[in-house]
């Protein structure tokens, strides 16, 4: 670690320490984990926490994930029941859901403060997501939610270095937004259609593969995978159980985008918190 990344670890750790008590929007990501460790050196599990929220737009392998990194980082995890799907302006799925949704869960994790001696409310917010307007920050300054990462000016890859420093076991982890970004814009999100994406998606990763998205069109599932793992998904017999698998989900079609994958597809607008 060179002498400036290892200053902005001993000012982040020194920046939590002063704030006594906190409870960390953790997801399971590189960026939430970041803070959430630096919160146990400054503070101890005892006057720290992370809080992830629960909602049909989290897939139950990346809660399972996320909890099981939560023990590795020898924190303490709450996991708190969130509703965006009650707010319309989520349901719309228009530029701005992310802003619905984090103001959901900024909202669960007030509530919580108010009953656990209000601690600050930290989020994984880095250097570089300035470059990005992202609906889900607006969310978080309105409701006076911290950014440690960003207050001491830590970008992406050196939130990774320093990550793989510490032992954090998912430094290399990509991005991975909610559910509700594989339904293309303006298309209502519903519990239905979330719940048949997860399911396709746990389906593939069972086969081993990574990197990977089923975008939700409809009567149409398109599949974005790396195209290194197309002869594995393609395999005659595979390919089969995989088409069967989506009609039993609800799809009448199955395509693979030949582009492969591409995060953010869906996106043409604010970025996805």
């Amino acid at each position: 670690m060179s002498p400036e990344l290892d200053g902005k670890a001993r000012e982040l750790v020194a920046c939590i320490a002063r704030m006594e008590r906190v409870a960390v929007a953790f997801s399971g990501g590189v960026d939430s984990a970041l803070v959430l460790a630096a919160a146990v050196r400054a503070l101890g599990p005892e006057r720290s926490v992370g809080v992830i929220g629960i909602s049909p737009s989290l897939p139950r392998r990346e809660l399972d994930a996320a909890l099981r990194l939560g023990r590795e980082l020898g924190a303490r995890v709450e996991a708190l029941e969130t509703h965006e799907l009650e707010r319309e302006g989520y349901r719309a799925n228009g530029p701005d859901r992310c802003y619905h949704c984090k103001t959901e869960l900024y909202t669960v994790l007030g509530r919580y403060a108010e009953a656990h001696g209000r601690p600050v409310i930290l989020d994984g917010t880095n250097a570089d997501d300035r470059l990005d307007l992202r609906p889900g920050h607006r969310a978080a300054r309105e409701l006076g939610v911290r950014s440690p990462l960003l207050e001491v000016g830590l970008g992406k890859e050196e939130i990774r270095e320093l990550s793989r420093s510490w032992g954090i076991t998912v430094w290399r982890k990509p991005a991975s937004p909610c559910l509700s970004s594989r339904i293309p814009q303006l298309v209502e999100v519903t519990v239905q259609k979330l719940g048949a994406i997860e399911e396709a998606e746990a389906w593939i990763a069972a086969l081993g593969v990574e990197g990977f998205r089923v975008r939700h069109h409809g009567e149409v599932a398109r599949l974005e995978l790396d195209p290194r793992d197309w002869d594995r998904v393609l395999e005659p017999q595979t390919r089969a159980a995989l088409v069967r698998k989506l009609r039993e989900l609800g799809f009448r079609h199955v395509s693979l985008d030949l582009d492969g994958f591409r995060s953010g597809s869906l996106t043409h607008s604010p970025k996805e918190s």
